[in-house]
């Protein structure tokens, strides 16, 4: 596949304050990147960097093969949002999205109506902006990053707004799009969105980038654990330890190793004979949310 995003040590200052540096990630095309990081970590100015809004202080940021630049024809395949959506507040829906159309060239007429409808727009096209709730903003802010049918979507913070039906919905239409052929770069608070749509994955603190990582082999690495109750944990805990288990004492028995994950039944067996029978038993794995912050510490202790 080739690449869409590539950036090479790309850093900007702001006076004496580094808000990014020397950062390198690349996105091929189809893939969700899902960029990961505190509020203040460096996310929305990387974002205005791949989109030429600000220039980097060093390093460069190429697009399509070509270094992003104002006057690129790159433009023409890009959507984004950043940050909050903004809108005429006088004008309607429909005349917001008309203007949007406008400004990016686009011919075909029906190209609103169709945005309209994949947004869940229909109900409020006559509507002026300035009237919208948060989460109808948000959708006409997505529509008019899709008014021109892109390969690229940038968001930063797509969810922002949404009701949880919204959110699924919202989910839902990116994946159809990357199915279709998009690629998209997404930054995002929610981590458990990113969990679900993010084929990689960025993670960046204190405007460095901590790991690039695919989810697959996020998956690989979580390290899963077996996680049982019995009516005498402390008891049972000891027990296991005895057969030379990792076995913890955590308000519930927590026991990592393979063989443990891999046959809980043998456990459960054991502590039957042993007369600890469980009450429960849990194969639980870390998810992004817990990978996300034990890499957030690390890099803060370094």
């Amino acid at each position: 596949m080739s690449e869409v995003i590539k950036t090479n040590e790309l850093t900007k200052r702001f006076e004496k304050v580094t808000v990014v540096e020397n950062l390198s990630i690349t996105l091929k095309e189809k893939e969700i990147y899902g960029f990961l990081g505190l509020n203040g970590a460096g996310k929305t100015t990387t974002i205005r960097m791949l989109l030429g809004m600000i220039t980097p202080t060093e390093g460069t940021a190429t697009i399509f093969g070509e270094k992003v630049s104002p006057g690129s024809p790159i433009w023409s395949r890009i959507g984004y949002l950043v940050e909050r959506p903004s809108a005429y507040p006088e004008l309607t829906v429909r005349e917001n999205l008309e203007v949007a159309r406008r400004l990016h060239m686009v011919r075909d007429g029906s190209a609103l109506d169709s945005v309209i409808e994949k947004l869940s727009l229909s109900e409020f096209e006559n509507r002026r902006a300035g009237t919208l709730s948060t989460g109808n903003m948000q959708r006409l802010g997505l529509a008019k990053a899709l008014i021109n049918e892109p390969e690229l979507l940038i968001l930063d913070e797509p969810s922002n707004g949404l009701d949880p039906a919204g959110i699924v919905e919202i989910r839902e239409m990116l994946l159809d799009m990357v199915r279709r052929g998009m690629t998209i770069f997404m930054s995002s608070h929610i981590l458990s969105e990113v969990d679900r749509l993010a084929t990689k994955i960025g993670i960046i603190h204190g405007g460095r980038l901590l790991e690039e990582i695919d989810s697959t082999d996020l998956e690989k690495r979580s390290k899963r654990t077996l996680v049982i109750k019995t009516r005498d944990n402390a008891a049972a805990c000891r027990f296991l330890v005895s057969l030379g288990l990792d076995a913890n004492l955590d308000g519930e028995i927590t026991i990592r190793g393979q063989g443990a994950v891999d046959y809980p039944d043998r456990i459960a067996t054991q502590l039957v004979n042993a007369g600890y029978p469980p009450m429960a038993m849990n194969i639980e794995q870390p998810d992004l949310e817990t990978h996300f912050l034990q890499m957030v510490e690390g890099g803060a202790a370094q």
